[in-house]
């Protein structure tokens, strides 16, 4: 008998393969992990610290200075006219002079005023002389009259012709007053010290006493006013400062150069209603002449002194969602937030009314790279280390 053979299932071969298959890549995978975590201590050991500069939380007086945006203004200024018709005969300044009180400026053609001097004076003594026969004639009518040669009618025409040649001598001095007033306005002289400007009008001009553009402008510059504005709200500190004696001004540029010292003079009598600002004038002697007529200045109004006051410096502070924080050094070298509360700012420092106390130290550099708990490493000196610190921002505000 035949027996038929039958051929073998590779379906059971198949299992133990795949099986087989399995357990390898599980293996593997167990390897793999078991690296990855063994290597973590090592990464973490190699991680680099956050290098940062650290300041101390200190207390100090702290000035309590305002901040305003004004302009320079003269102490005076003069519009030189001619206050009298005529050709302007002589100009006796020079562009950017120096000019004294009582200096000539310019002088104008004196002719018609002298001759209108003569002629006044003339009048006059042709009044007096006529005064002096008027006077005569009533003596003699007095004494006319007396013995009842003359009537009473005459005596009294003749006292209203004395009386009247005395009124035209009044009129005729006031002429010669008016003359000689005309006469002295034919030379231009500066009524203060100060600086001459640009001439406007040359020698040989015909000038008007209406004309609306000077022969030139004087302005005084020692002393020198500066007109600037403050917040209406700083109105009360501005007042009691005022009352407690002479405030400190100080006028600088954008950059921060100082041009010069002076005090507060006039707190305007009324607040801007439309940009509730307060309008001031501060006077500064301007010695060495920096401050100029037109300039756009900074001025500093020192009002008070906070004394003995905790402060940080201003790059310590930042600004979050929930307001303004420090990042704070702990003892552990690790960086912490706390929420802070400031005042006033002066000098690179602000007044820090809650959140911080003395011997804190705070972060100062390299916020933007921190985060809450992190280690940190101190670096000395005020400049950040290039191998340690990216260029920062220090407009940007670090969230905690």
């Amino acid at each position: 008998m035949e027996t038929a053979t039958r051929p073998p299932r590779r379906g059971r071969l198949a299992v133990p393969l795949l099986i087989g298959l399995l357990a390898l890549g599980c293996g593997a995978y167990v390897w793999r992990e078991s690296r990855a975590q063994a290597a973590q201590p090592v990464a973490a050991a190699k991680s680099p610290l956050v290098h940062v500069h650290v300041a101390p939380v200190q207390r100090r007086d702290v000035p309590v200075v305002l901040n305003g945006l004004g302009s320079v203004q003269a102490s005076q200024t003069v519009n030189v006219h001619a206050r009298v018709d005529g050709t302007l005969q002589s100009v006796n300044f020079t562009e950017g002079q120096n000019v004294k009180a009582g200096d000539v400026l310019a002088r104008l053609d004196p002719r018609l005023a002298q001759a209108s001097l003569d002629q006044a004076q003339a009048a006059k003594v042709k009044d007096q002389a006529q005064l002096k026969g008027a006077e005569a004639d009533l003596t003699r009518y007095s004494q006319l009259v007396q013995k009842d040669y003359a009537s009473r009618q005459s005596l009294d025409q003749q006292q209203a012709t004395v009386d009247g040649l005395k009124a035209s001598i009044v009129a005729d001095d006031a002429a010669i007053e008016t003359a000689q007033t005309n006469l002295a306005y034919t030379t231009l002289i500066a009524p203060v010290d100060g600086r001459m400007g640009i001439r406007q009008l040359d020698a040989g001009n015909i000038v008007h006493s209406s004309d609306t553009t000077p022969i030139a402008v004087l302005t005084t510059l020692k002393p020198i006013s500066v007109i600037f504005s403050l917040p209406e709200k700083d109105l009360d500190a501005v007042q009691q400062a005022a009352a407690r004696g002479p405030v400190a001004a100080v006028a600088t540029r954008d950059d921060g150069t100082v041009l010069g010292t002076g005090t507060l003079s006039v707190v305007d009598n009324q607040i801007d209603a439309g940009t509730a600002m307060l309008k001031l004038k501060a006077v500064f002697p301007n010695e060495d002449e920096r401050l100029w007529p037109g300039a756009f200045v900074h001025v500093e109004l020192s009002v008070d002194t906070v004394k003995n006051a905790l402060t940080v410096p201003v790059a310590a502070v930042q600004r979050g969602p929930d307001g303004l924080f420090a990042w704070v050094l702990g003892a552990d070298d690790a960086a912490t937030v706390k929420p802070i509360e400031t005042g006033r700012v002066a000098g690179g420092v602000s007044v820090v009314t809650s959140g911080l106390a003395d011997g804190d130290r705070v972060i100062v550099d390299g916020q933007y790279r921190l985060r809450p708990n992190a280690k940190v490493a101190v670096v000395e000196g005020k400049g950040a280390p290039a191998e340690h610190l990216a260029e920062s921002d220090s407009g940007k505000a670090a969230t905690p």
